[in-house]
């Protein structure tokens, strides 16, 4: 089991949601996007000097800040 920030996978790489690293806010406003521990999310792109980065949830495609981004701790299950 491999444990990574979100920051750091690749485009098409995807995980299971572990942790969050955040206050209250950050958690109530990542769980309205449906991002919250135990959801399955795929990076879908990311953007040069920290800028937003784009994934999958469920149905829906979302982009969300690197700070949010670097704060998603994800189960890739690669070693």
């Amino acid at each position: 089991m491999s444990e990574q920030r979100l920051t750091v996978l690749k485009s098409g790489m995807s995980g299971t949601v572990v942790s969050i690293d955040g206050g209250a806010l950050l958690i109530k406003r990542l769980d309205a996007l449906g991002i919250r521990p135990g959801v399955h999310i795929t990076k879908r792109s990311s953007q040069l000097l920290r800028g937003p980065v784009t994934i999958a949830v469920g149905n829906s495609q979302v982009a969300i800040g690197h700070g949010m981004a670097k704060r998603i701790l994800l189960n890739t299950g690669h070693r």
